[in-house]
């Protein structure tokens, strides 16, 4: 009897270290695939040009993986990889003073262009995520000829394809953090947490970098 206990108790207690283990596991993978940093950015933009904060993070983390200083091959930049043209467009037309390229790496600046972007699209495509995502990367100008174009549209307000493989895995993509996020972070943009970028993002980038430069130069 008491021989039975014991197994049962050690057979127990292995099953709670594996789920220990798949718990520790699932967190590292989401935290690492799925970051999140400076909510009360994005948060406080996301109210004022009324777009959805999670969907914010979610092009955070597919454009630049919350990477402030990330600067694409197209020379876009920050973390909303703004380009040059959509940066001036957007400081623009919110009356940022004295405005360069090197301000789109703040996090404040490139949030808060980048949200305004994100609802000028919002109502050029009434609101369609599809045409939103898909415009913002693969251009406005193209997404309103595709859904004109009856290879790419049936009804002129949607996409049945989307040409540019880019575009189109682009937007898949950001449909799928889209939706991980709201999971992840449902309740993350209600408060006022510290807006400086998060320390595990800081080592994640660090190890990053460092990788990369043993890659290079060993």
């Amino acid at each position: 009897m008491v021989w039975r206990i014991n197994r049962l108790l050690k057979i127990l207690l292995i099953i709670l270290v594996i789920i220990g283990i798949t718990i520790f596991a699932m967190f590292v993978y989401f935290s690492i695939n799925y970051p999140i940093s400076y909510q009360w950015i994005i948060g406080k933009y996301s109210k004022q040009f009324d777009v959805d904060p999670h969907l914010v993070a979610a092009i955070i983390n597919v454009e630049s993986r919350y990477d402030k200083d990330a600067i694409s091959h197209k020379e876009a930049r920050g973390l909303m990889q703004l380009s040059a043209s959509t940066g001036f467009w957007g400081a623009e037309a919110l009356n940022i003073e004295n405005f360069n390229l090197d301000m789109l790496f703040d996090p404040d600046t490139n949030i808060r262009i980048g949200s305004w972007y994100l609802n000028t699209l919002a109502k050029e495509f009434d609101n369609n995520f599809q045409l939103m995502i898909a415009a913002y990367n693969g251009g406005s100008g193209n997404v309103g000829k595709w859904i004109k174009d009856s290879r790419y549209s049936d009804d002129g307000i949607s996409l049945k394809k989307i040409p540019f493989k880019e575009t189109r895995d682009y937007v898949e993509r950001v449909s799928k953090n889209y939706e991980v996020y709201r999971i992840l972070y449902r309740n993350e943009f209600g408060e006022v947490p510290p807006s400086r970028e998060s320390r595990f993002i800081i080592a994640v980038h660090s190890f990053r970098k460092l990788l990369k430069y043993f890659i290079r130069y060993r």
